[in-house]
């Protein structure tokens, strides 16, 4: 029997990640597993306000029987450890998962001195997100410079999401990169970029709401690719107009894509997030639960 050294324990170890090298869709055969969020940016208005504290947040996931929270950055008081974890040790008490932080960024950036920046950026909430034990970051890729083209602002992208996604898979965090408008515009560009960086630790953060045309045919497009969904209410069909999200159509979409994750839901619609959100997320855990048993 061949002896067992520290050397080949961490070879051992290391075999899952070497055969993990590209980020394959997963294959349309597997089981899906569904599970629901809700996405602090709902509650922008009362989180700027502080009339809702992070706290209040995990209360209201209690009380609607979601798994966890999509934690946007934008009202965190600071990044000290004295608030992330005590933050995070009160989602724990409570049986709330932090699966994943909203962060802003812009990857488009045209010289290297600007993309080194963006790139410590992104490592510094990678730190965050680990402090909080969350598993992905959502990001942005950017808008191109009007004196840039598309093709040369997707290398910088790619260059961005290359150094900041090997940093990341070092921590067990997963950058979403979110079609966003800019440079994230169209399934197609999405997936040049992804497919360049080529890492598992570089996937896609799906918003349901973003695309400005064909919505359900590039959410299909890169729906094999999402490591994360954010949930909202409206679309825009075939002509470019706004219309309510068939959500069970995009969830069929995810399970036949064989995608496990979580469903935030990020609402952006007029009613007050504190009575709408409510009745939406009742309304997706029960989707939720007729696409997954059918």
């Amino acid at each position: 029997m061949e002896r067992l050294t520290r050397r080949t324990l961490f070879a051992a170890a290391a075999l899952p990640l070497a055969a993990a090298a590209a980020p394959a869709p997963p294959p349309g055969s597997r089981k899906a597993r569904l599970r629901t969020a809700i996405c602090a940016y709902s509650f922008r208005n009362e989180l700027g306000s502080k009339k809702m504290s992070y706290n209040d947040l995990v209360d209201l996931a209690v009380d609607l029987d979601v798994d966890g929270l999509d934690l946007t950055v934008y009202w965190f008081p600071d990044t000290s450890d004295a608030f992330l974890i005590p933050l995070r040790n009160y989602a724990f008490a409570h049986g709330v998962e932090i699966p994943s932080i909203s962060v802003r960024t812009n990857c488009c950036q045209p010289t290297a001195e600007l993309r080194a920046k963006e790139i410590q950026t992104i490592k510094d909430w990678v730190d965050v997100a680990a402090k909080l034990g969350a598993g992905h970051i959502r990001v942005f890729g950017g808008n191109v410079p009007k004196t840039s083209t598309e093709d040369e602002a997707a290398g910088w992208v790619v260059e961005v999401l290359k150094d900041a996604g090997a940093y990341a898979a070092k921590h067990g965090v997963v950058l979403g990169l979110e079609n966003h408008g800019g440079i994230t515009e169209r399934a197609d560009r999405i997936l040049d970029i992804i497919k360049r960086v080529n890492l598992p630790s570089v996937r896609v953060n799906l918003d349901m709401g973003n695309f400005n045309k064909d919505a359900y045919k590039q959410l299909e497009m890169i729906a094999p690719y999402a490591a994360n969904v954010q949930v909202k209410v409206e679309v825009r069909d075939e002509s470019g107009n706004r219309v309510a999200c068939d959500w069970e159509r995009v969830l069929r979409m995810l399970k036949a894509a064989g995608y496990r994750g979580y469903m935030s839901l990020e609402y952006e619609a007029k009613e007050p997030a504190p009575t709408a959100v409510p009745r939406l997320t009742r309304e997706l855990n029960a989707l939720v639960k007729k696409v997954s048993a059918s």
